[in-house]
């Protein structure tokens, strides 16, 4: 019994050592700050979790908020989430001894040519109740990678819950703003159409006045029916993007079939923040989720080299059970009925032919995958970020001068009908003013929807609409 304490003792001493490489964050070669020409303001970082509100849009605000409540990609993370946490539970769980209770009753013949003491032969009752306990002694840290890797795969699932979450909602807001520009376009060519159709009703009367010729009657006519096949694609894009928008909200199959309403919108209402978060690149790695849930991949594979790794060196398994047994059940639980045990085994591979040794590449191999992704996730979220910037950049420069478009085509088109009211100019011409007119207005509309576009994904690249210590909260509460 000695000898077995000792045993046990000097196990327990070595329980606390666990093999395998403990981690470290690869070295990364990051910039010190952005490029000098982007101008970011120090924006408080609380002010703009939920980003999409700075955009001061009440209907926006309601579709974000429904999407994130009934988005498909999301409740499908959230479940991952409950998968995770389980699996972390059962890790936990598997470094804590097992006890089990079992309680036998049985009645048997006892054949007399077998039987060691006479008058013992014959059909007798046999009763127990015994408890085990088992109990795996943790010798080279195994259970505790298991652990580890359990927590990383549970913060993996939370962080591309956050990541999916931030997925949709640039998704919503993106396809929100084609819808309400497609909605601007559909307005803006109707509009030009009634007056297309006011432009050729005039001109036949001037025809039939004999005030005209047939050729200008013509162009009125050429461009009253180009103006009108314009509008069925118009139409056919803004029902297909009420679909798309329906889907990412989450909307059942039964409202898809109905006539969907987004409430009333328009694409000049919405407010443009004035300026965007400030990040270090430094920071990007804390606050993209996407890079938050490749490094918690490269942890875990990191942790279950350690577990391979530990299934090639023995393992200590004790045991111990208690309980009582007799002919009886008013002998039962009284001294001489006692009986109990205690034992230790010790189990370890001698010739597997390298099946252990297949794991531990096995598992060496997925941590070097796993670290060539976080890498890339890595690269490519800088490179969002570098598009982001540019791209913010350049759609407020292409909205200044379309506006200035816009404004000296309108101008252009109101000199050219003074000049064909007097008499002094041509009606192609003015009909060059208005179709120029038609395409600027359009492209306008274009180009602010691609602004506010553009600010959403820096948002978006940024990180924006995450944060660390929800995340933090979140994976304490899974624990």
């Amino acid at each position: 019994m000695r000898k077995l304490l000792a045993a046990v003792a000097g196990a327990l001493l070595l329980a606390g050592c666990a093999v395998g490489p403990d981690y470290e964050q690869p070295a990364l070669d990051l910039p010190a700050e952005w490029p000098e020409h982007v101008l970011l303001s120090d924006e408080d970082r609380a002010a703009w979790q939920q980003w999409w509100t700075r955009f001061d849009d009440p209907v926006l605000d309601r579709l974000v908020a429904r999407a994130l409540d009934d988005n498909l990609d999301i409740r499908l993370e959230a479940q991952r989430i409950l998968e995770a946490r389980a699996q972390l539970g059962l890790a936990d769980a598997n470094q804590y001894p097992t006890v089990e209770g079992q309680a036998q009753a049985a009645r048997e013949n006892q054949p007399r040519t077998t039987a060691a003491v006479p008058g013992a032969a014959g059909p007798g009752n046999l009763f127990s109740v015994t408890g085990t306990l088992a109990y795996e002694v943790d010798l080279w840290g195994r259970l505790a990678r298991q652990e580890e890797a359990a927590g990383a795969r549970l913060r993996e699932s939370v962080f591309s819950r956050d990541a999916v979450r931030l997925n949709v909602v640039a998704d919503v807001v993106a396809t929100y703003f084609d819808l309400r520009a497609a909605q601007r376009q559909l307005t803006i060519t109707e509009r030009t159409l009634e007056s297309r159709e006011r432009t050729y009703d005039l001109e036949k009367a001037r025809y039939e006045a004999g005030e005209t010729d047939a050729l200008a009657l013509r162009q009125a006519e050429s461009e009253l029916e180009t103006t009108r096949a314009r509008i069925p694609p118009l139409r056919e894009r803004v029902r297909t993007l009420e679909s798309a928008l329906a889907v990412l909200v989450g909307m059942s199959p039964a409202e898809l079939l109905e006539q969907l309403d987004f409430a009333e919108g328009s694409l000049v209402d919405v407010r443009l923040p004035e300026d965007v978060p400030s990040v270090l690149p430094s920071e990007l790695l804390q606050r993209r989720p996407d890079i938050r849930a490749a490094e918690a991949a490269l942890i875990a594979a990191n942790a279950e080299i350690g577990v391979a790794e530990a299934s090639r060196l023995p393992s200590l398994n004790l045991t111990a059970f208690l309980g009582s047994t007799a002919t009886a059940t008013d002998d039962l639980f009284t001294a001489p009925a006692e009986t109990w045990g205690v034992g230790a085994s010790l189990l370890g591979p001698i010739l597997d032919f390298g099946r252990n040794a297949a794991r531990v590449d096995t598992a060496q191999a997925r941590r070097a995958q796993a670290e060539t992704q976080y890498r890339m996730t890595v690269t490519n979220a800088f490179r969002e970020v570098r598009d982001a910037l540019v791209l913010y950049e350049t759609t407020q420069e292409r909205v200044e001068a379309v506006e200035r478009q816009v404004a000296a085509i309108e101008e252009t088109r109101r000199i050219a009908q003074v000049r064909y009211d007097e008499g002094l100019t041509s009606f192609i011409e003015l009909l060059d003013a208005q179709r120029a007119l038609l395409d600027a207005e359009l492209a306008l509309a274009e180009a602010k929807r691609d602004r506010l576009s553009a600010t959403a994904t820096l948002f978006k690249a940024m990180g924006g609409g995450w944060s660390e210590a929800e995340r933090q909260s979140a994976a304490e509460g899974q624990r």
